[in-house]
């Protein structure tokens, strides 16, 4: 895959607060940017101390970018990130997302601290987290039945999305590339649809034929994704909880410098 690494990097380094690390998410990291997809960057920052001691706590999240207006070079980018408070915190939740974002292989910037919170972070990963891709793997396919004609993109997420938490249950490991886990599963479907994405727009439409198929792999890989949990080995509880707040602390007091 080739990135613009020196416009995204000039995003990364406008960002008015340190960041602990951004990535690429979205459909270059799922596996199937379209021409015109744009990046979707995605990581935390460090708010200072004067920051989170005021009455007036600000910033815990910030997005920037240019998607409302192409920029000079036509490359659409955005970043969003959270307060490594709001990150951590999030990490002990049932959140995927922001699994995903901090170990997406599609890296803009890092630091020794954001390596280490990936080993932390490990720890984080429950087998709850079947709740999160059952539930978005319900929204996307509400989006797919609920316009016509059905489009390429929400179907590519539903696929994506329940392969990813199958294999998270298995495994414990975070893979949010389609093609990847397709190696995997062998879904005979799955590279045409890919195929299309990349080869069209985000808007991409898929023939009304053969759509019963989708239907039956739907409901055979939400059945599957809960079995899987019900078998995963993964614990019920994060158990990283003191090693985030003794990073979260060492972080406040001293930021990785900026990029």
């Amino acid at each position: 895959m080739n990135l613009p690494e020196t416009q995204l990097l000039g995003q990364v380094r406008r960002h008015p607060r340190p960041l602990l690390f951004a990535t690429i998410s979205g459909a270059h990291l799922y596996g199937f940017p379209s021409p015109d997809s744009d990046y979707d960057l995605r990581g935390a920052h460090i708010l200072t101390i004067p920051d989170v001691i005021g009455l007036d706590a600000k910033m815990e999240t910030l997005e920037l970018g240019n998607k409302s207006t192409a920029s000079e070079d036509g490359i659409e980018m955005d970043i969003v990130s959270h307060d490594i408070k709001k990150f951590f915190t999030m990490l002990l939740k049932k959140n995927g997302y922001v699994l995903e974002q901090l170990y997406s292989p599609l890296v803009v910037y890092s630091s020794p601290q954001h390596v280490e919170l990936k080993s932390i972070a490990r720890g984080c990963i429950t087998r709850h987290h079947a709740h999160h891709y059952l539930g978005f793997a319900q929204t996307q396919w509400r989006l797919f039945n609920g316009v016509t004609p059905p489009r390429v993109k929400p179907l590519l997420y539903v696929y994506r999305v329940l392969l990813t938490g199958i294999h998270l249950m298995q495994t414990g490991e975070i893979e949010a590339n389609v093609i990847r886990l397709n190696e995997i599963f062998k879904l005979p479907q799955l590279p045409d649809l890919i195929a299309r994405k990349i080869e069209g727009t985000e808007r991409a439409a898929l023939p009304d034929s053969g759509l019963e198929v989708h239907q039956r792999d739907y409901d055979r890989l939400v059945g599957e994704l809960r079995a899987a949990q019900d078998a995963s080995t993964l614990p019920e509880a994060p158990s990283a909880r003191p090693e985030l707040n003794d990073l979260l602390v060492r972080l406040r007091l001293s930021p990785p410098i900026a990029p």
